[in-house]
């Protein structure tokens, strides 16, 4: 039997500091577990990667010594981007899929995001996972190790039918897991390309590869700049989250992404509905209509709108956090590098340099994604006393994942985290005026459940 420590079971995957909250002994109790699930679904074979973190091989070799003694055959995929794993995952003779990868964390983090019969698992699937491998509740069995190299085969098929224009571009990977990847991505596609920071180094040590924090784009936007390029993406440590600015040094947004890579997408599928989460600006929903397209707006977490994708068969979805999936000739998960390659394309389309693009965007004043530390016994009942006040007040609200209130000002969002004790906010209007009127409108609600907009908390 295992016990997992209470703090790394998280909605969407598993996560923790090794040597803290996570180690071999756990990776082993992981690859035993899933590879049960697996075998009493009809499976057989799960592929393995892994991220550039110092931690990560030794977790890899424990899981797959996990995965065997359960009886399923590991396929490992090596080192590598998460989307790399998905992709394996799809097109590969397997029932599974396991990526370790500690994301943009600090380097002492790791994890593993899991994919079972080509869909996410996540929230009762984890938990339940955890119940079992408590209860040693396993099979056993002598599975088979082997290993595919599969890169080349992923670079390929990111240039699958590529008609994208030759573009002078800058990219950084942060030196995170997608570098490799990269670097044979770019020797293959038309133009100039320019890359920072390819080389894997689990330090991080020019900056943090998160690339929804403007100051980690610093070195791009200098690039873009100094070399007159037409734009720049960067990367998260995992590969699955991109983040871009335009030939000015603008920063483009997820939501805003989401709006252009959405143009050419509906000139071919008329109608479709696409999918963003509640922190994407109303300005998005706004232009999917305009284009013809249903938008949709869905609960944030990777998993929750893959799932979504599939509910209602949408060939494109995004989140305010960079995470974009395209099921609209591809497979539905998030990946950054084909986001890259299909935003190259969609700028070709659209026959506009992207800081054209941002210019003809409705100007939006926004705030950052505020973070309220509070108790986590705390958090979703604050969230549902401010739902039932401002209803009770008769305000307009939508309920899909926290509260997102429309006011003649622009809307404000208050929701809380799935993955830390904290609740989030964020606000947007049409001016600064505004903005501080919806910023009040969220202190004055916390306020009434007791919580002061003290110092921000961390990711």
């Amino acid at each position: 039997m295992h016990q997992f420590h209470p703090t790394t079971l998280r909605e969407y995957d598993i996560r923790g500091i090794v040597g803290q909250t996570l180690g071999e002994a756990d990776a082993e109790a992981i690859g035993r577990t899933f590879g049960t699930l697996v075998r009493r679904a009809g499976g057989s074979r799960v592929a393995v990667g892994y991220d550039g973190r110092e931690s990560s091989p030794s977790l890899e070799a424990a899981l797959v010594r996990g995965l065997t003694a359960s009886g399923v055959d590991a396929v490992r995929v090596g080192l590598g981007a998460t989307p790399m794993l998905y992709y394996a995952e799809a097109v590969l003779d397997v029932d599974g899929g396991i990526q370790i990868t500690g994301s943009h964390n600090p380097p002492d983090y790791n994890g593993f995001k899991m994919v079972i019969q080509h869909g996410p698992f996540f929230g009762a699937d984890i938990q339940k996972l955890g119940q079992m491998a408590a209860a040693a509740d396993w099979e056993s069995g002598e599975g088979k190790v082997e290993e595919v190299a599969i890169e080349d085969r992923y670079v390929e098929r990111l240039l699958q039918g590529y008609d994208g224009p030759a573009l002078k571009v800058g990219w950084d990977a942060g030196n995170g897991a997608a570098g490799p990847a990269l670097e044979k991505l770019v020797a293959k596609l038309p133009g100039e390309h320019h890359t920072l920071y390819t080389d894997i180094d689990s330090r991080f040590p020019n900056h943090h590869p998160d690339p929804t924090d403007e100051k980690n784009l610093a070195d791009l936007k200098k690039l873009v700049t100094e070399k007159g390029l037409d734009l720049g993406i960067a990367f998260d440590g995992d590969g699955d989250r991109i983040g871009a600015v335009d030939g000015q040094g603008r920063v483009i947004w997820g939501d805003q992404l989401l709006s252009i890579l959405a143009a050419p997408v509906l000139e071919e599928v008329p109608g479709a509905t696409i999918i963003a989460d509640v922190k994407a600006s109303q300005a998005l929903y706004d232009r999917v209509a305009e284009l013809g397209g249903q938008p949709l707006m869905w609960k944030t977490g990777h998993s929750l709108i893959k799932q979504k994708m599939k509910e209602t068969g949408s060939p494109l979805a995004g989140e305010m956090s960079g995470h974009v999936f395209f099921a609209h000739e591809y497979y539905g998960f998030d990946d950054a590098l084909y986001a890259a390659v299909r935003l190259i394309r969609a700028l070709g389309r659209l026959g506009k340099p992207l800081a054209q693009l941002r210019d003809e965007m409705p100007d939006m004043v926004n705030t950052p994604e505020m973070r309220f530390q509070v108790d986590e016994s705390r958090k979703f009942a604050v969230v549902d006393e401010v739902l039932e006040r401002l209803e009770g007040s008769g305000a307009q609200v939508n309920r899909t994942d926290g509260a997102r209130v429309n006011t003649a000002d622009g809307w404000w969002l208050l929701r809380a985290s799935n993955t830390q004790d904290v609740l989030v906010a964020r606000a947007e209007a049409k001016d600064e005026a505004g903005l501080d009127r919806l910023v009040a409108q969220i202190d004055e609600q916390l306020a009434l459940s007791g919580v002061k907009r003290g110092p921000q908390a961390g990711h």
